[in-house]
């Protein structure tokens, strides 16, 4: 047997041309992806108009709602205590939440080619991420200080003051942004293949690292990381916070007491287990490798359905609340009367 260098050498070049020719297109695919294509809801043009009224008459509803309780808060001055100074900034967090997506959302519906620009698409991704992520913080927080006025109640006065309240929560808008900064411009660096499109209604980083045409485990690894860590101990210091109040509360003599306490409470929770059901399902659960068709349908509960019943819930299950509303609609009416403003 002879062994002919030709051959091998031969062999050679075009192995190596072959793979310089694959890092070539990897690359010009790469520098030459401008825009993303959101795929979105791909059905018929009738379907696509349904779906356009409905997310709109939603997204409108919960620009109302929450606009309502922010409102309330505002100009009732019995409300201006720190349970309700952090659920105004909830409120004020769920109106740009489901801006973030739903007014793209509904552009998309009406056009034909449902693009999105490469900065365009990593800006949505990471305001949508921040807010959802200071909206954990924020429940948190509005867990810590159900827990001191239930089961701290004399010391709750001084530790929970206004001024201390107003710190959280801008604390929890500044830990927000902050905290999705290093996984976001880690996936902005990857290198995307020709494919554009994206089977999503928003830029999920999940769907933009498939795009990526070389494997990024150390990426996908500390997006991972974030997740998890940002869920599980939100989560679970909601959770203790909440058994500690249901343990107290269980304790008062009193059947008026504890319906009062429960009926706060259970707003609460109602939104903590609608908003953690939903992104853990979509983030934690196996359902994470699901069809993209499910992916969209879990995404929709926690970016559009929790801040619309957002403020249903805590106006219909809270007294002070619905007293308060009827105030500025009583405020509002009398100012349309007599021609002035609020």
């Amino acid at each position: 047997m002879v062994f002919n260098c030709t051959d091998f050498y031969d062999t050679h070049l075009v192995s190596s041309a072959l793979q310089t020719n694959e890092y070539s297109n990897i690359n010009n695919c790469s520098s030459s992806v401008s825009k993303f294509i959101l795929l979105g809801f791909p059905y018929t043009w009738e379907i696509q108009i349904l779906l356009f009224s409905v997310f709109s008459g939603t997204y409108i509803l919960t620009l109302t709602g929450n606009l309502c309780i922010i409102c309330a808060v505002r100009w009732d001055h019995r409300l201006q205590t720190p349970m309700y100074i952090l659920l105004a900034n909830f409120s004020f967090l769920e109106i740009w939440f489901i801006t973030s997506t739903v007014p793209n959302m509904l552009a998309n519906l009406l056009s034909e080619t449902s693009t999105i620009s490469f900065y365009g698409c990593f800006l949505q991704s990471y305001f949508f991420f921040s807010m959802g992520t200071t909206e954990t913080f924020f429940l948190s927080a509005m867990a810590f200080d159900r827990y001191l006025a239930v089961c701290r109640p004399l010391h709750y006065p001084t530790v929970m003051t206004v001024q201390r309240c107003i710190r959280i929560g801008a604390g929890c808008w500044v830990c927000g942004f902050l905290y999705f900064l290093l996984p976001i411009y880690l996936i902005s660096q990857l290198l995307f293949c020709c494919s554009k499109e994206i089977d999503h209604f928003l830029c999920d980083p999940d769907m933009l690292m498939k795009l990526s045409c070389v494997p990024a485990p150390a990426t996908e690894t500390i997006c991972a990381v974030y997740n998890s860590v940002l869920i599980f101990s939100t989560f679970l210091f909601i959770t203790s916070s909440y058994t500690l109040v249901i343990r107290a509360v269980l304790r008062v003599p009193l059947a008026e007491g504890r319906h009062k306490a429960f009926s706060t409470c259970g707003s609460h929770l109602a939104v903590v287990s609608l908003f953690y059901g939903s992104i853990m399902v979509v983030y934690v659960s196996p359902t994470a490798d699901n069809p993209a068709g499910m992916q969209k349908i879990l995404s929709l509960f926690y970016s559009v359905l929790t801040p619309l019943f957002n403020p249903l819930i805590y106006s219909l299950r809270n007294k002070e609340m619905k007293a308060a509303l009827r105030k500025f609609f009583r405020i509002v009416k009398f100012s349309q009367r007599h021609g002035r403003n609020i």
